[in-house]
């Protein structure tokens, strides 16, 4: 699949899960007027524990999810960023990237990348290079002041992570990280081309 046809199926995955989420909001019926009377609903399968525990993990990662947004964005205020900002520049500290590589590394979006990208070079936190493999996709490069950026908010960062992870065992947080890098490579797997 080239990166167009790519960025094209994951457009239209994006319109069917909204579909999806439409019809579900109506009762799958497509008739916009609520769901069917509750004898009509087809039975649940038996959760399996795995389930259950999965479920109950998500759940968790959602709270934890909304908890390490809001230490991200008061960390960000140190370099002038959001979290979101942060969080795309991110992707490419290392080195430059395209919009749709740095979506795919930082778990965002290529549309909400790039419109985040668009304000970065604007405001002279990041840059557009030539990409020698793709004429059309430009890549993104951190600038110095983006740079400096990172450097102001890693100055409070690296406390606040002392604080937080220092009543929490090293080694759970190693099996925590391996599990939840497992899960995101089961998840990414599972995913329809």
């Amino acid at each position: 699949m080239t990166k167009n046809q790519n960025a094209g199926a994951s457009a239209s995955a994006g319109a069917g899960a909204a579909a999806k989420a439409n019809a579900a909001a109506d009762g799958g019926a497509g008739r916009g007027v609520g769901p069917p009377p509750r004898a009509e609903w087809p039975e649940a399968s038996v959760a399996t524990e795995g389930g259950e525990v999965l479920t109950e993990i998500i759940l968790t990662t959602f709270r934890l999810n909304a908890r390490l947004l809001e230490a991200a964005q008061d960390l960000a205020v140190e370099g002038g960023l959001t979290a979101a900002w942060w969080q795309v520049l991110g992707g490419v500290l290392d080195e430059p990237r395209s919009v749709a590589d740095v979506g795919r590394r930082m778990g965002m979006t290529r549309q909400g990348v790039q419109r985040i990208a668009d304000l970065l070079v604007e405001r002279g936190l990041a840059e557009y290079r030539p990409n020698p493999a793709h004429r059309r996709a430009k890549l993104l490069a951190c600038t110095e002041a983006g740079y400096w950026a990172i450097r102001r908010i890693s100055i409070a960062q690296h406390p606040w992570a002392a604080r937080i992870s220092a009543d929490i065992n090293t080694d759970e947080l190693r099996a925590t990280l391996a599990t939840m890098q497992t899960l995101v490579a089961t998840l990414e797997a599972d995913r329809p081309e």
